[in-house]
């Protein structure tokens, strides 16, 4: 079995005599091409590229490619996609990223199904528009679609599938009217619309009379809507719809304390109900707290420690740290990891990135957001293999990922390499740059104190070779490497994919394994997408862990 292996690994390269003497500034096979720094790699599939950009976004582009280009570049690859009659895959695929939280922003996953949906291929069109309630779960999503609609069909995108797709939106609350009135009276409008500016354009005939009396009141107002619908024998539902409805304007033109707590208690208010002179009140954030969504939760932890409502030892405290331990309730909110992280790096700074907020972090709500941060991946089985985790910290991987300031592109990466080491017994790990550094950490580090180490090593020139150059001197033994990088290897001497077959010759272990983790939207990968011991997979996918240890047991190649 170990020579069939042997033959196999061998055959990749068995039609070059020697590699290992071309520099990353040459190209080692044609289907390479110059990456965004000059040096050569492969690119990824469209697909590929396709996954990334849902991951990663375009926002704030990288260290080479400024934000427009890359997402035009992006856009290209959805559409060449489109016009191969691969619009359906690329549909599905935005769909189960969306439906399984696979990605932290929502944007990247609208810009791309708005172009599916303003295609001039029927069948891609149609499809996107039959996901559309999956996708844009929330009125944020829905009004960031049709502003990305608007602007790809310069303001003409109104036509009748687009109408009925947005009327299909809102009627598809006919069993839970309820949940309607709490979309339209907490999200009353993103990105310059408003549900009344939907609903005129899109002509929405309600399903029935309960969608009827929330759109009304969008349109007409309580009164109105109150006076038309509320009857003697109007059902029950309407009578509900109407209640909670009353509550949120009462709420809003309230100038008391208690009278605001005890709406908010009674018919479940949320934080966008409240008046904007009573939110620096403890006892309303007290009372929305017992009922508080984990997003809001955790975007609000410095604000509710800020006015004193979380303190050491005090209940709100205990109740948060309970909230945030519950994994069930991470996986049911699809809370993405990198959301965790933001909140956590946020949190523990004690400031936020905007405003003058400034607040005294509880050390108990930093843990439990720390190990929150690993909850929100999906659990994987530790496979004993032997892992070298090698984290890209060069100068190109200092620009924010996913357009977020306080997370660099290394930070992200030392992040992820951190689940391998909670997961996995037998890990070295290495940060590099031009030159490489072994960093110590054990499944025992916080998030906090790894980012601390990795931060500190100084960023240089990218040679993503160097974590295959130093096993083989060293002679260490690695079933897996795993390379968190934005794939932009310039400097080195050898190619990454040559250094892989280079220590597994010196090694013996003829299936020694790279996954290569994507830490940009760009088109370039390491891995030699010829050689079946290399993987290419989007970093911050919160599914990526499962599919590096299928990729190892051999479960996918």
């Amino acid at each position: 079995m170990e020579d069939l292996t042997r033959v196999m690994y061998s055959m990749v390269d068995a039609s070059v005599s020697d590699k290992s003497t071309i520099s990353q500034g040459q190209p080692i096979s044609v289907d390479q091409v110059m990456n965004n720094a000059g040096g050569y790699g492969w690119t990824v599939t469209p697909m590929g590229r396709v996954r990334r950009f849902l991951c990663l976004g375009s926002e704030g582009g990288t260290y080479y490619v400024k934000e427009k280009t890359l997402t035009q570049e992006n856009a290209a690859c959805i559409e060449r996609l489109i016009a191969d009659g691969k619009g359906k895959e690329v549909v599905n695929e935005i769909r189960t990223f969306s439906v399984e939280g696979r990605t932290a922003k929502q944007s990247p996953i609208l810009f791309a199904l708005a172009l599916c949906a303003r295609s001039k291929d029927l069948p891609t069109q149609k499809t996107a528009y039959e996901v559309l309630n999956d996708v844009c779960r929330i009125p944020t999503h829905l009004f960031e679609f049709i502003e990305y609609c608007e602007l790809l069909s310069c303001g003409t995108g109104w036509g009748r599938a687009h109408r009925r797709a947005v009327c299909k939106w809102y009627n598809q609350f006919q069993s839970n009217p309820m949940k309607l009135a709490m979309h339209v009276t907490k999200y009353r409008n993103r990105k310059d619309w408003t549900h009344l500016d939907v609903l005129r354009l899109a002509h929405i005939k309600p399903a029935d009379a309960q969608i009827g009396a929330v759109t009304r009141y969008v349109v007409k107002g309580l009164t109105a809507s109150k006076e038309f619908y509320v009857t003697d024998d109007c059902e029950e539902s309407i009578k509900k719809v109407f209640e909670f409805i009353s509550a949120v304007e009462a709420a809003k033109s309230s100038t008391e304390e208690k009278d605001v707590v005890e709406l908010i208690s009674k018919h479940d208010l949320v934080r966008e109900h409240v008046p904007t002179k009573l939110l620096n009140s403890v006892a309303v954030w007290e009372c929305l707290l017992n009922k508080m969504p984990m997003t809001a939760l955790i975007r609000n932890l410095g604000k509710m420690t800020a006015i004193n409502l979380i303190t050491p030892g005090s209940p709100a405290e205990s109740l948060v740290v309970q909230k945030l331990s519950n994994e069930v309730s991470l996986k049911h909110a699809r809370i993405h990891p990198f959301s965790v992280m933001v909140g956590l790096k946020t949190y523990s700074k004690g400031s936020g990135e905007k405003g003058r907020l400034k607040w005294t972090p509880s050390e108990k709500v930093v843990k439990a957001l720390d190990a929150a941060f690993y909850k929100a991946f999906k659990y994987v089985e530790p496979t004993d293999k032997r892992y070298c985790l090698a984290v890209d910290v060069s100068g190109s991987m200092s620009c924010p990922v996913m357009g977020t300031p306080s997370i660099s592109a290394a930070d992200a990466a030392t992040a992820m390499m951190m689940c391998t080491v909670k997961t996995e017994r037998l890990c070295d790990v290495v940060a590099f740059s031009d030159n490489l550094t072994p960093v110590h950490v054990n499944p025992n580090h916080t998030l906090r104190q790894v980012l601390t180490m990795t931060q500190k090593i100084p960023m240089g020139a990218t040679d993503c070779a160097l974590p295959m150059t130093w096993a083989q001197e060293k002679k260490g033994k690695y079933d897996v490497f795993i390379v968190y990088t934005d794939c932009e290897t310039w400097c080195g001497t050898i190619h990454p994919a040559e250094a892989l077959r280079r220590y597994r010759q010196s090694s013996g272990i003829w299936d020694a394994k790279l996954i290569v983790c994507g830490m940009a939207s760009t088109a370039f990968t390491i891995a030699d997408p010829n050689d079946p011991g290399m993987l290419d997979i989007v970093g911050f996918d919160s599914a990526a862990p499962e599919v590096m240890k299928n990729f190892i047991n051999g479960l996918i190649c």
